[in-house]
C-alpha cells in the first residue's frame, strides 16, 4: 500500500458529496492501493448532519478509507491536503441578482483561498465545482498566493460528460464509443460543446451523425441548458452525475488520459485560440504523471470562433463584476 493522501471535499454534509465520497475510497478514482483520508469541511449549522456523513463513512468499511477529519474550520480542513474538492458555493435564490450571488461567492472562496494557501501542501491539486465555477476558481487561485495557478481548475467534465452521452444516443452507440468532444468556456448556458473534432467509433462525428442542423442547434442548447432542466425535473441540481464527472476529473489529471482529449477549466498562456488569459476557460487537454496540457492547434471555424467567444465575453464579464467586490471593502 501507498502512503494516505488527503483529499478535502468542502460542502462535505452536501448532496454532491454523498455520492461523491464512495467512490473516492473504493480505489477506483486513485487506484486500488492508494488508501485515502478524507477531511469534509462544513458550515456550523451542517455539523450535525457531516456527523452523520462520517457514520455512513465507517459503516461504508472501505480497507483504503485510512481516516476522516470531519471540521467545520477551515484551517483544520486543508491542513496538509493533497487534493482539494470545492462543492460548497452560495446558490442563487429566489430575488437574488446575479451581483448578490456572486458577491456572496467572492467572500467564501476568499477566504477558503487563504486558507487553502496557508495550510495545504503547495503541491495540492484543486477541482472548484461550485458555481459559478470558473469565476470562483479565478477568485481562489488569487486568494492562494502559495498555490500555483496551475493547479487550480473548474469542473466542466460533466458538460464534457453530457456531450459524449447525446451524440452516443444519437448514433445508437455506446458513450466509450464517442471521443474528442470539446466543452469551450464557461460552465454555464454559454458554453460551447464542439463536435468538430470529435469521432464516434473511429468516424468523425460530423460524418457519423449527418445533422448539422442538429449539431449547431438542439444538441448544443441540450447540453448547455441540460442542468436546468435536471432541476427543473428532480427539484434539485445534478447529483450523482456532477459526482462521477469530479471522479473522471481527478483520475485523469492524477494518473493520466493516455492520449485522449477531455475538458477542463484552466488558465494557461494558451496562444491557439486567442481566449483571453486572464480568466478560467475550457479547453481540450491531456494529461500525464499529474499535469494538464492544452491541445494546441485545432482548427476552429467561423461557427466555433463566434460561440467561443461569446462564452469567453460572460467570462469577462463575470471577472469585472468580481474585482469590483473585490475593491469595495465590506
Amino acid at each position: 500500500m501507498k502512503d494516505p493522501v488527503r483529499i478535502i471535499i468542502t460542502g462535505g454534509a452536501g448532496q454532491i458529496a454523498y455520492s461523491l465520497l464512495p467512490p473516492l475510497c473504493s480505489g477506483t478514482v486513485l487506484g486500488p492501493d492508494q488508501p485515502v483520508i478524507l477531511h469534509l469541511l462544513d458550515i456550523p449549522p451542517a455539523e450535525g448532519a457531516l456527523g452523520g456523513v462520517v457514520m455512513e463513512l465507517e459503516d461504508l468499511a472501505y480497507p483504503l478509507l485510512a481516516g476522516v477529519v470531519a471540521t467545520t474550520d477551515p484551517a483544520t480542513a486543508f491542513k496538509d491536503v493533497d487534493y482539494a474538492i470545492f462543492l460548497g458555493s452560495f446558490p442563487r435564490k429566489e430575488g437574488m441578482e446575479r451581483k448578490d450571488v456572486m458577491g456572496k461567492n467572492v467572500g467564501i472562496f476568499n477566504s477558503q483561498g487563504k486558507a487553502l494557501s496557508d495550510n495545504a501542501k503547495p503541491t495540492v491539486k484543486c477541482i472548484v465545482v461550485g458555481n459559478p465555477a470558473n469565476t470562483n476558481a479565478l477568485i481562489l487561485s488569487r486568494a492562494a498566493p502559495n498555490i500555483p495557478t496551475k493547479n487550480i481548475s473548474a469542473l466542466t467534465r460533466l458538460d464534457h460528460n453530457r456531450a459524449r452521452a447525446q451524440l452516443a444516443a444519437k448514433a445508437g452507440v455506446s458513450v466509450d464509443a464517442v471521443e474528442g468532444a470539446i466543452i469551450w468556456g464557461n460552465h454555464s448556458s454559454t458554453q460551447y460543446p464542439d463536435v468538430r473534432h470529435a469521432t464516434i467509433s473511429g468516424t468523425p462525428a460530423l460524418e457519423t451523425i449527418g445533422d448539422k442542423a442538429w449539431l449547431e442547434g438542439a444538441f448544443v442548447e441540450t447540453v448547455q441548458k441540460r442542468g436546468a432542466a435536471v432541476i427543473a425535473a428532480r427539484k434539485l441540481s445534478s447529483a450523482a452525475s456532477a459526482a462521477k464527472a469530479i471522479c473522471d476529473h481527478l483520475r485523469d489529471w492524477a494518473l493520466g488520459t493516455d492520449g485522449k482529449m477531455v475538458s477542463m477549466a484552466v488558465k494557461p498562456e494558451c496562444k491557439s485560440y486567442d481566449i483571453d488569459p486572464s480568466i478560467f476557460y475550457s479547453y481540450p487537454c491531456k494529461c500525464e504523471k499529474g499535469e494538464w496540457t492544452i491541445v494546441e492547434g485545432l482548427v476552429c471555424d467561423d461557427f466555433s470562433t463566434a460561440k467561443m467567444k461569446a462564452t469567453e465575453a460572460e467570462l469577462q464579464g463575470e471577472l469585472a463584476m468580481a474585482e469590483e467586490l473585490l475593491a469595495t471593502p465590506n
